[in-house]
């Protein structure tokens, strides 16, 4: 049985794109960006109506949910580790907070871009190219990333208004 030949095009462009992303972030982590504690709950709250969204209108079917499931508690410890790595601090002055991305923090999330690529790459390769095979991959994909942001933002709000109360009581 003939295989066509590998697109090293298709393998070789996300790779550029990535490093290029990976290039441009880490050259930009030292500089702090102000953290709007207020605003943590948006994204994750969007996200989650969109998850429901896509979940209602096509829902998983079969041990999908099963995966979905398993992938939503792994991205649960996965966010809080994420939060953890980011650089929170709080101006002794004006209380304004600023973030900062960490190296590890920033290579955890292209890990997790690395092992989505190979899932994907070995469910193509095995013949799993079928409509349903992708929307159950998206599923997972969507609940993982649900319980990543989700937990990433709470472990980030829990730690700014603690080291602001701390600020504000060292100020008294």
């Amino acid at each position: 049985m003939h295989q066509p030949p590998q697109n090293w095009l298709a393998t070789l462009i996300p790779i550029v794109i990535i490093s290029l992303v990976l290039f441009l972030r880490i050259r930009r982590m030292n500089q702090g960006r102000r953290l709007h504690l207020e605003r943590l709950w948006i994204l994750p709250s969007f996200y989650a109506l969109v998850v429901i969204a896509i979940f209602w209108s096509h829902p998983p079917h079969g041990m999908t949910w099963l995966y979905a499931f398993l992938a939503l508690l792994i991205g649960l410890p996965l966010g809080w580790y994420r939060g953890k790595l980011m650089h929170i601090s709080v101006d002794p002055e004006t209380h304004e907070l600023s973030q900062r991305a960490s190296p590890a923090a920033i290579l955890l999330i292209f890990a997790l871009v690395a092992v989505r690529m190979i899932a994907r790459s070995y469910t193509v390769s095995n013949g799993g190219g079928s409509p349903d095979a992708i929307f159950a991959v998206t599923d997972v994909l969507l609940a993982f990333a649900l319980g990543f942001l989700s937990t990433q933002r709470l472990e980030m709000a829990l730690r700014a208004r603690s080291l602001l109360q701390e600020a504000r009581q060292a100020r008294r």
